[in-house]
């Protein structure tokens, strides 16, 4: 008896121990917010590759993000069209990746539906849908939602541009309207046609002035007017003739260039050496700080690289199956606004805020908005000033 009970004694222990060995690891061991255990394979569309603002988004993503959690970004090349867009999806898809983030916008609701049809999760990271196409698409599955600068508030920040030189006594401006009709930049171009005190085509209002810009595909010089602010000249899209369009512009002597995108990543060095004042709506980066501390940029609204970051949170919320959702289950749409800086101290706080190891959306701040979080709590933390 006294055998059997040694034994059993024994076998207690043992078990014990065992027990111990697979207790729960301290929190300090445990997994990463939202790891799942599996590399979470995100495809990111881009319509631009070379801007200072898209490498900033794309160091942030590939750099920072693939640094702190599980998950592997993989960039297009430049995408043209709708085309483009859906078979680089399809690719994707073939290739057994989970989510797609948008940066491109030729044709988002192609986009999504095509992401539909291959069980991909999709977000929009840059500009938003329309309100038709968000209806439409709201209580899909697949569909993530979108984090950034509405079409009100990049009209806003065109208009803000547009005031600031009007009220600065500006009297001729040149304007380069980026890649309309991209709608963000058609939205942008109309706010600086209002800020600037301008009419086109006889209408003064928001919504007919971006729907004459869009039915004329860019801006006709001759429906503009104004009392107190001449545009001199106007160009649109890169190309052959982009340099003599430009020189021309220069030309005229105006007091600002202004751009509603782009400028600084392919007309920078030929402001600065005309001696041209000029803004941009684009991001803080190290050569767009060169440019307002040293240079002619005198006015830049941008976004910061790591504002991307909620959107990554979102999307790899929905893979690992705890997607946000509002009271009504729709997807998320939240607005980001742009920060502006007109003098190199207003752009190095901000620019300084968001650098190296320590983001604006850092892993900390991040992964209290990953895993089963409520739309409240994310849409605080995505609203929360940190600039």
């Amino acid at each position: 008896m006294k055998k059997y009970l040694a034994m059993i004694l024994a076998m207690v222990m043992v078990l014990a121990l065992a027990a111990c060995g697979s207790a729960a690891p301290a929190a300090s061991e445990q997994a990463p917010a939202g790891d799942s255990g599996k590399t979470v394979k995100i495809g990111v569309l881009v319509a631009d590759v070379s801007g200072e603002e898209a490498l900033g988004f794309a160091n942030y993503y590939r750099n920072y993000i693939q640094s702190n959690y599980n998950v592997e970004f993989s960039y297009t090349e430049q995408l043209a069209d709708a085309a483009a867009e859906k078979a680089a999806i399809e690719k994707f898809a073939a290739q057994g990746y989970d989510a797609i983030i948008s940066f491109s916008a030729s044709d988002r609701a192609t986009q999504l539906q095509t992401c539909i049809d291959n069980g991909l999760y999709y977000a929009v990271a840059s500009g938003m849908l329309d309100d038709a196409q968000y209806e439409q698409f709201k209580t899909s599955e697949y569909f993530v939602g979108q984090i950034g600068p509405s079409m009100d508030t990049e009209y806003e920040a065109g208009y803000a541009m547009g005031k600031y030189f009007a009220d600065q006594g500006a009297k001729k401006i040149a304007m380069y309207g980026a890649f309309i009709p991209n709608p963000m930049h058609v939205f942008r171009a109309a706010g600086v046609l209002a800020g600037i005190g301008a009419t086109y085509g006889g209408a003064s209002e928001k919504d007919a002035i971006v729907g004459q810009i869009f039915a004329d595909q860019g801006i006709d010089l001759k429906k503009v007017e104004s009392k107190d602010v001449e545009l001199a000249g106007y160009f649109q899209g890169f190309g052959d003739t982009t340099f003599d369009e430009l020189f021309a512009c220069i030309g005229a002597q105006p007091d600002a260039f202004l751009s509603v995108g782009m400028a600084t990543t392919f007309f920078t060095q030929n402001l600065n050496d005309a001696g041209i004042a000029f803004s941009d709506i684009d991001s803080f980066t190290s050569a767009n700080g060169e440019a307002m501390a040293d240079g002619k940029l005198v006015y830049l609204a941008g976004k910061y690289s790591s504002s991307i970051g909620p959107v990554f949170a979102a999307v790899l919320n929905a893979v690992n199956g705890t997607p946000v959702r509002d009271d009504e289950g729709n997807a998320i749409s939240l607005s980001q606004d742009y920060l502006v800086a007109t003098d190199a101290d207003s752009f190095q706080k901000y620019a300084a805020a968001d650098q190296g190891d320590s983001p604006i959306f850092s892993k900390e701040v991040l992964d209290t908005i990953i895993g089963d979080v409520s739309y409240a709590d994310f849409s605080a933390a995505v609203a929360a000033d940190r600039g």
